[in-house]
């Protein structure tokens, strides 16, 4: 903790950005709590959006949130974090009123009021709630076992695994809001391993572990590493095979000596469970675009995968089918195995 003579007398802006960003978090908190506040707005630049979503990501998921800022059509993953916070592109400088400001902010305002004055209830469910994770080529496989998992009586949350979507279901474990995780789609562990954009970040996988809460995990994905536009692509990665899967999204296969590392570490991180989990392996391909015929089919590369797992399991359940990920067969086996472990005896 830093006193307000302290950073006045070291007038490091710097330094005081930060601390007003977790003064201010704080405090909004500690007023949400107090059921004092129905919504947050903020206006602002760098600085500003920084001490402004600093405090909005301290406020649970659903309560409006919107942040007027000068950064808004740029890169938001560090102000939105894996919260619900609407960026709006200021458009024009926050430096007074004029025709352009007057019509974004009063826009803003009225968004704000719109939200706070129709809030959105949930109806009564006491459903307990699973966690999927999801990538298009993973998605035949989670949405046929979410609705087995729906007729059994569950409610699943799907999160595309790009980064802030890991993180989400990450932060809902840790605030213990999930009784199961079916962690079909574990790609973010390629990205943050290898170099992609789509990282997670190195905490992925280990809130289930922590908490004890069931968990299904398979390699979903594990075949590719994501970029943005071609020519955004590091140059260390030159020669190496890609797959373009639209104008701003490229794809880099794994190399096997990359998915021994992603591999080891799935299992390493799933064997630190204290709950009951079970990791299950598609032996026949772990993508839409890693099977016969497609461009990431490799079988060097996805049995250095498997026998990373095998070799790094400790006391771990490990369920092998022969099938695609994508096979119907393949996503009966995971909701069926994950149901089990939500009914197994502690």
């Amino acid at each position: 903790e830093v006193s307000l003579d302290q950073l006045r007398d070291r007038a490091d802006r710097g330094q005081a950005i930060a601390a007003a960003a977790s003064g201010v978090a704080s405090l909004l908190r500690s007023e949400f709590e107090s059921q004092r506040v129905a919504g947050v707005i903020a206006i602002g630049g760098s600085a500003g959006t920084t001490i402004g979503t600093a405090a909005m990501r301290a406020l649970p998921i659903g309560l409006p949130k919107l942040m007027v800022s000068t950064l808004a059509s740029g890169q938001v993953r560090p102000y939105v974090g894996d919260k619900d916070i609407m960026m709006l592109n200021s458009v024009v400088d926050i430096a007074g009123i004029n025709r352009i400001s007057r019509r974004v902010l009063g826009n803003a305002a009225h968004a704000m009021a719109g939200m706070v004055s129709h809030k959105v209830e949930n109806p009564p469910d006491d459903r307990p709630l699973i966690a999927a994770t999801m990538f298009g080529v993973t998605t035949p496989c989670v949405q046929h076992a979410r609705q087995l998992l729906e007729n059994a009586g569950y409610e699943v949350l799907v999160f595309h695994a790009t980064g802030s979507g890991g993180r989400a279901m990450e932060s809902l474990i840790e605030d213990g809001l999930i009784a199961g995780v079916l962690d079909i789609t574990t790609t973010e562990l390629a990205d943050e391993l290898v170099g992609g954009v789509l990282s997670a970040g190195p905490d992925r996988l280990l809130a289930a572990a922590r908490h004890g809460v069931p968990q299904v995990v398979s390699v979903g994905a594990t075949d590719m590493v994501n970029f943005g536009a071609a020519d955004t692509v590091p140059g260390r990665f030159a020669g190496r095979k890609f797959y373009q899967h639209n104008d701003t999204v490229t794809l880099m296969r794994t190399t096997a000596e990359e998915n021994s590392s992603i591999g080891r570490e799935i299992a390493q991180k799933v064997a630190t469970s204290r709950g009951p989990a079970t990791i299950l392996l598609p032996l026949q391909g772990v993508s839409a675009i890693d099977q016969l015929g497609q461009p990431f089919d490799d079988p060097i590369a996805r049995e250095a995968l498997f026998a990373s797992i095998r070799q790094d399991r400790g006391n771990l359940d490990i369920m092998e089918l022969d099938r695609h990920i994508n096979a119907p067969e393949f996503a009966e086996a995971a909701a069926r195995q994950l149901l089990s472990l939500l009914t197994k005896p502690n």
